[in-house]
């Protein structure tokens, strides 16, 4: 049965999911597209009807919309006849579309935790403090509510409970690497909206460690991993969004995630934020105006997705998975490896966005076709995995496993 799908946002991930909606239109029927600013909402249109994305005939439109505005956000939904919200806004809107979607009887799908703006690094688990809160809400109007189905969160959270399901007896420790090894050619630029980048490594470093929170500072624990494909390559453990569900719903003593920087990025951030420059709190000028600081920096910067059109190389992204089975110590790595260039040409997006952006499709799939349709509100590692990956390898992202057997793909069908 078709839905109909509502896309909040306008950004580079918005425009994965509008071709990627298109691709599977005569599963998720007519598109809508909304933002703030609807020229690129437009834009995203255009790029759909020039590269033919849509498989049946339907209707692709574009929308203004405030997302903060929770009445705005529920007539959109009721005019458009949408069953289905993927919400890949600003993380800032989470709540007020949730509750839209609650009103309704939409499904909703995001893929980061909510965040309050003048609020940095909230004590763990952050699901707690904000989405899980309104469990009841939603299983009471019978909503389907997925949180965090990009990548990481999302695929990664599947590739967890993979592990659980197929290849462990116990789980000992996961560790979520993300490298991207490409290059955008720029002096310095961030693979999503800047404000959330750098808010993501201003405060502590939560990480999950037998079985606690455990605190450190930013860029403090660098690990060197060997990675398919990408090489050796420098990460840091930061604290990010899947480790807040992971650590509570697995029963997994150790989970960490791993981000790679260069010395480069390290060095800018540094000194931003040295500087004040990464502040989310209001500052006055000599001439009375007051400013955020770390607004500033976000107008300067490029906006992420001006960075496609020349982004080369691949990222990998996945989980290394340590445990027994059978009573035998094993380690296993599942994980993706995208090309910035392929995704350009397919979507017009980095393969950052391209990693986001197809997860959520996948997930707004299968709620309409049935299998994630749960009438509640669950984290992904509460789903079932497998018609997940089976789907994303069909759509996209095929997953790959490298164990005491060798690296091979995984199929499920």
């Amino acid at each position: 049965m078709k839905k109909n799908v509502l896309i909040i946002g306008a950004g580079g991930v918005a425009q994965v999911v509008a071709h990627k909606c298109a691709e599977n239109n005569d599963v998720l029927g007519n598109i809508h597209i909304a933002s703030r600013t609807v020229e690129k909402c437009h834009a995203i249109m255009e790029s759909v009807i020039e590269k033919k994305s849509l498989k049946t005939d339907g209707t692709i439109a574009a929308h203004a919309l405030d997302a903060m505005d929770v009445d705005a956000v529920k007539t959109l939904i009721e005019k458009t006849g949408s069953r289905i919200v993927i919400n890949v806004g600003s993380a800032f809107v989470n709540m007020s579309v949730l509750s839209a979607c609650i009103a309704t009887g939409a499904a909703y799908i995001d893929t980061a935790i909510h965040e309050d703006p003048m609020k940095i690094c909230e004590t763990p688990p952050w699901y707690a403090n904000y989405e899980w809160k309104r469990r009841g809400e939603c299983e009471k109007a019978g909503v389907t509510a997925i949180l965090g189905a990009g990548f990481d969160p999302g695929v990664v959270n599947a590739y967890a409970a993979l592990a659980r399901d197929e290849y462990f007896d116990r789980i000992d420790s996961i560790d979520i690497v993300d490298v991207n090894a490409g290059n955008h050619g720029r002096y310095f630029a961030t693979n999503f909206d800047p404000e959330i980048n750098f808010r993501e490594f201003t405060g502590q470093v939560w990480s999950w460690q037998d079985g606690t929170w455990t605190s450190n500072k930013m860029f403090e624990i660098r690990k060197d991993w060997d990675l398919p494909v990408v090489g050796v390559s420098p990460t840091y453990m930061t604290g990010h969004d899947e480790i807040h569900s992971l650590s509570q719903n697995l029963g997994v003593p150790n989970i960490r995630f791993w981000m790679g920087f260069g010395d480069h990025y390290i060095n800018v951030f540094t000194v931003l934020k040295n500087l004040g420059l990464l502040s989310e709190q209001p500052v006055t000028t000599a001439e009375g105006q007051e400013v955020v600081p770390l607004k500033v920096v976000k107008a300067v910067l490029p906006d992420p997705s001006s960075l496609a059109p020349d982004y080369t190389g691949k990222t990998c992204i996945g989980d290394v998975v340590k445990g027994t089975k059978d009573g035998k110590e094993r380690e296993v790595f599942i994980y993706n490896v995208a090309d910035h260039k392929e995704a350009y040409e397919e979507v017009g997006s980095q393969g950052i966005s391209y990693t986001a952006g197809v997860p959520a499709v996948a997930a707004a799939m299968l709620i309409a076709s049935g299998p994630w349709d749960v009438k509640r509100m669950a984290n992904v590692e509460e789903l079932p995995p497998v018609p997940f990956l089976d789907l994303l390898g069909k759509i996209g992202l095929p997953t790959r496993i490298k164990d005491e057997n060798g690296d091979r793909p995984l199929t499920f069908s």
